[in-house]
């Protein structure tokens, strides 16, 4: 039978495109190019249609993946950074004040007002800031001459931390330290800072990170902060090395 032998028809757009015969036959080529137009084209949605599903199942399979690798994805953003505000900044002034009483500072201490990695000093007029970060006040002017390297100095400190809690002194040790200069016996800022010191000075310095001591879990600082030394400069003594057979020292007087 005609039917039985006619071809299984799968969609519509191939039942559109079945060819016809007899009075219709001369119109057959107009209509089988129309057809191969419609299948071109409806063949082109498909593919494009398959694509954007194939891109989509590419995105959650790696969306999928990160999330379970702890991987956060980047998602854009339009916000913008928090400036610090006037207020913000007198607030965090007014609480650095309120600690360094509590820890009984000694008379036009610095405060320092910290935000975060930036940290602002605020000092009296008397300070003075160098080129390398180092901020001194002299608070008494000694007399003689300045230390030079190789000469050992003579002198108590008291060390305090951005709070005002004292860290370290040499007079509740109830000694003075004795340095020889140009040693690396001392962290740079404190040696800058009693190098043009004379005997009998006193003088408050600044040491910024920068010029402070290294940080670690070997050492007794840890974190970079500023750190604030009241020193005075008692003597200053020439030094010499003595040998006596395989022994060696250096004597200072």
């Amino acid at each position: 039978m005609l039917l039985s032998s006619s071809p299984l028809l799968s969609s519509r757009a191939s039942f559109l495109c079945r060819p016809t015969f007899g009075l219709f036959s001369a119109r057959r080529n107009i209509r089988a190019s129309s057809c191969a137009l419609h299948n071109l084209q409806n063949n082109g949605k498909q593919a494009k249609s398959m694509l954007h599903f194939e891109e989509n199942v590419r995105r959650r399979l790696l969306l999928v993946f990160l999330v379970g690798s702890g991987i956060s994805t980047a998602l854009p953003s339009s916000g913008k950074m928090k400036k610090q505000s006037p207020y913000d900044e007198r607030r965090l002034l007014e609480q650095n004040k309120r600690i360094q009483r509590e820890n009984n500072v000694p008379d036009d201490f610095p405060n320092f007002v910290r935000e975060g990695f930036t940290v602002n000093v605020v000092t009296p007029d008397k300070y003075v800031k160098r080129d390398s970060g180092l901020i001194l006040w002299d608070i008494a002017a000694g007399m003689g001459d300045c230390p030079k390297d190789g000469q050992q100095v003579t002198f108590h400190y008291i060390g305090y931390n951005e709070s005002g809690r004292r860290i370290d002194s040499t007079y509740l040790q109830g000694s003075p330290a004795k340095v020889r200069m140009g040693t690396n016996a001392l962290i740079p800022g404190f040696e800058e800072g009693i190098r043009d010191m004379k005997p009998g000075g006193k003088r408050r310095i600044i040491i910024p990170p920068e010029l402070g001591p290294p940080v670690g879990p070997s050492t007794f600082f840890s974190s970079k902060q500023f750190e604030v030394f009241d020193i005075e400069l008692l003597s200053i003594q020439d030094c010499q090395r003595r040998t006596i057979g395989f022994y060696s020292d250096v004597i200072c007087s």
